[in-house]
Formats: C-alpha cells, sequence, structure tokens
C-alpha cells in the first residue's frame, strides 16, 4: 500500500493520477478505438455514413479534452511530471494513429507522402525537444504549433467525412467537403512544415547560445589559489 501511495504521489506536489491526468490517460486509451472504428473491419463499414461520423466524433471530443485536461491542471495547481510526459504522447498517438489508418481509408486524400511528412515532423520535434531537455532548457510552444494543432483536427475530420460525402447539403446552404478536405489537408502539410522549420530554427538558436557560453566558460581564468594546494605546501 505504501509503496502505491508512492507512486502516484510525487514529493511536495498533488497526486500524480489525478482528474487532469485522468482526462489524458482517457485519450490514450481512445486511440485503439479511433483505428477500429477507421478500419475496414468495423461492422459499420456496410452502412452509409455512420462509420465517419463516430470517428469524427470521437476524434473531435478527444481534441477537446487535449484543451480540458491542461486547463484544469492549470487551475487547480496540479501539473506534474507524469501530466507533462503523457500530455505530448497522447497528442501524437491520436494525430499518427488517424493519418495511419487514413492512408487506408482514404488514400485518394491522404496519401502515404503526406503521411510521412506529419507523422515526420512529429518525430522530429520530439527529438529536439529531447536534445533540449538533455541541455537544459525548454523552447516554448509557438502560434504556429498552436495552428498546426487546429489544422490537423480539421484536415483529420474533413478527411474521415469525405469518404461518404462530396458535399453537405442543409437546404440552400451547400458544405463543400471534398474541397475542405483536400484544402485542409494540403494546408496541413504546409504547416508541419513551416512549423517544424520554425521550432528547429529556435532549437538551434538555444543550442548555439548554450554552446558559445560553454567555450566562453572554459577560457575564464580563475585568480583564487587553490586552497587544497596551499595546505599541502604549507
Amino acid at each position: 500500500m505504501e509503496l502505491f501511495t508512492h507512486w502516484i504521489r510525487t514529493p511536495g506536489s498533488e497526486y500524480a493520477v489525478n482528474l487532469p491526468n485522468s482526462i489524458t490517460m482517457s485519450r490514450i486509451f481512445c486511440v485503439p478505438l479511433l483505428i477500429w472504428l477507421l478500419s475496414r473491419s468495423c461492422p459499420l463499414h456496410a452502412f452509409y455514413g455512420e462509420q465517419e461520423i463516430l470517428a469524427s466524433v470521437l476524434f473531435i471530443l478527444a481534441s477537446i479534452t487535449d484543451g480540458v485536461d491542461g486547463y484544469l491542471a492549470r487551475k487547480r495547481g496540479q501539473i506534474t511530471t507524469m501530466g507533462m510526459l503523457l500530455d505530448p504522447l497522447a497528442d501524437k498517438l491520436m494525430v499518427t494513429a488517424a493519418v495511419i489508418a487514413l492512408v487506408e481509408l482514404n488514400p485518394r486524400i491522404v496519401p502515404a507522402w503526406i503521411a510521412v511528412i506529419v507523422i515526420g515532423r512529429e518525430f522530429l520535434v520530439s527529438g529536439l525537444r529531447s536534445i533540449a531537455a538533455s541541455e537544459g532548457f525548454t523552447i516554448q510552444a509557438s502560434d504556429l504549433g498552436k495552428l498546426k494543432m487546429v489544422t490537423q483536427i480539421v484536415a483529420i475530420v474533413a478527411a474521415i467525412l469525405d469518404r461518404s460525402w462530396v458535399v453537405w447539403h442543409f437546404g440552400w446552404f451547400i458544405v463543400p467537403v471534398h474541397v475542405i478536405a483536400i484544402t485542409a489537408v494540403y494546408f496541413m502539410v504546409l504547416v508541419s512544415i513551416v512549423s517544424a522549420a520554425d521550432y528547429f530554427v529556435a532549437f538551434w538558436n538555444k543550442i548555439e547560445h548554450a554552446s558559445v557560453a560553454r567555450r566562453q566558460a572554459q577560457y575564464v581564468l580563475s585568480r583564487k589559489k587553490d586552497v587544497s594546494t596551499v595546505d599541502r605546501i604549507s
């Protein structure tokens, strides 16, 4: 019992398995369900639109929880190391799972090369964050990163719906689903590339500044006498 309590509690903080972290983990648990809904083995595959609607609703709800868990963690003072680890992991798992599934489900909108770019960008940023953390500094998310997330949500949902609908008719109002899907997917690719370049430039500036500071510190000569050496001589 004491071991379990030690695991869920960090020194000087709230319980690690708190409400925000539980919401984050629920997003991770939604990944297998999303993959199943976007697969051709789903029982709803034979129906018209039900599979795409349920998959879109699940992905939108999971994306909403991404903002909810962060808001609750800040408001309740429950920011934990576990949460900082799981939150970006959950985001990347949801996006990666959806993009890979769409390569099979709707390849005319999401071909394999688009999936490679989108997923490769996530790997690149994760790698740079790991290096930055090992060097003792962090790089804050830019507005391009936030735009990338919004673009991914719109593009993935539109690509899912495009499989069953070209347009939606609401009386005199027409929603061009196919046009929105193509535009959003290619805009997602563009934003992914630009945001990756922006992140890499910010990382390079940080790492270069840290390297210069280390080199300068190595050439600083101390005028203080080595006390241990003086003691040995006396």
